[in-house]
């Protein structure tokens, strides 16, 4: 069977607002997101997938003590948890704030914050990427956090549409009145909460997602860019297709593109008029079937040696 993304009509008309609109596939508001989320109502999202800015002083953030960054963050919070459906969920995608080379895990410090709005952690998942900054006086971080809470005991789940193959699928059951039955479900077995995506297999609590770097086809403005891959994911397994994704700080939509790819409606803001423009035209892209994309599984390049730069330089030897 095809999933969503393979049946996705290259020539969708995807309808935006700049504003809430219930019915609007896609709800781009340029602005802060405090002032979008006073208009959703309440109950009415199925997923808040985003990461907030980080408090590390890039030029749409304003560097502040970490206390003062986590008090800020707490009224938005508050809006977030109205607005998300009893069985909906939410992904908070952070890394670490580094004040004077000394490293804060900002998933431990919002942990706190999200248990006094009474959510539920369900997995602190570690996503892993192989790029990134080289630091001089501390090991070079390659990952980041991705918290996911729900609001209730009772929550959306797909299990099929994340299911991997069985290991094992001709094993059968020795014992019992089963004996000699196949014992694994034909769709796959229930993957673990350790994802390893090089595999493509999602068996490690760790998703090895290259991150969105000057090589990568969904590059664009943001330095901290938040890949599709991640989201879709997320929105396959947390919700059901015709539902709502939420965004408060969008950047250039990737969290829009993968809920839309895959038939969800998106409500999404942001505050740099630029990365607005971008999201506009990805979106456009999308919808003709023009966007690049990195394919969701696809497995990490793994360098085989013949490659020149993977070579160990003259000089070295």
């Amino acid at each position: 069977m095809k999933n969503i993304a393979e049946m996705f009509d290259s020539q969708h008309q995807i309808a935006i607002s700049n504003t809430y609109a219930p019915d609007a596939d896609v709800v781009l508001y340029n602005g802060d997101c405090s002032d979008l989320l006073t208009e959703v109502p309440s109950n009415s999202v199925d997923l808040v997938i985003t990461s907030p800015p980080y408090n590390i002083g890039k030029n749409y953030e304003k560097k502040t003590s970490l206390e003062s960054y986590l008090k800020n963050q707490e009224p938005i919070i508050s809006e977030l948890v109205r607005v998300i459906a009893p069985t909906g969920s939410l992904c908070w995608q952070v890394g670490n704030y580094v004040n004077k080379g000394e490293v804060f895990p900002l998933d431990i410090y919002f942990y706190d914050l999200f248990k006094n709005f009474d959510l539920k952690l369900r997995n602190r998942i570690i996503w892993r990427f192989g790029h990134g900054l080289h630091c001089s006086k501390r090991f070079s971080g390659r990952y980041e956090v991705i918290l996911w809470f729900t609001k209730s005991d009772e929550y959306v789940f797909n299990l099929d549409p994340v299911r991997v193959p069985s290991k094992y699928p001709g094993k059968r059951k020795h014992k019992g009145p089963n004996r000699g039955k196949l014992s694994g479900n034909p769709l796959g077995k229930n993957p673990s909460d350790i994802w390893d995506v090089v595999k493509q297999d999602w068996e490690e609590e760790i998703w090895d997602i290259p991150n969105v770097k000057s090589n990568h086809p969904e590059k664009t403005d943001p330095p901290c860019q938040f890949p599709v891959e991640l989201v879709q994911r997320c929105v396959l397994a947390l919700t059901h297709p015709k539902g709502t994704v939420l965004d408060p700080y969008c950047g250039v939509g990737s969290t829009i593109i993968g809920a839309v790819k895959h038939d969800r409606k998106a409500i999404a803001a942001e505050q740099d008029s630029n990365y607005v423009a971008i999201t506009r035209e990805r979106i456009e892209m999308l919808a003709q079937g023009k966007l690049p994309l990195r394919p969701l599984g696809k497995p990490i390049h793994q360098p085989t040696g013949k490659e020149r730069v993977a070579q160990l330089p003259l000089e070295w030897k």
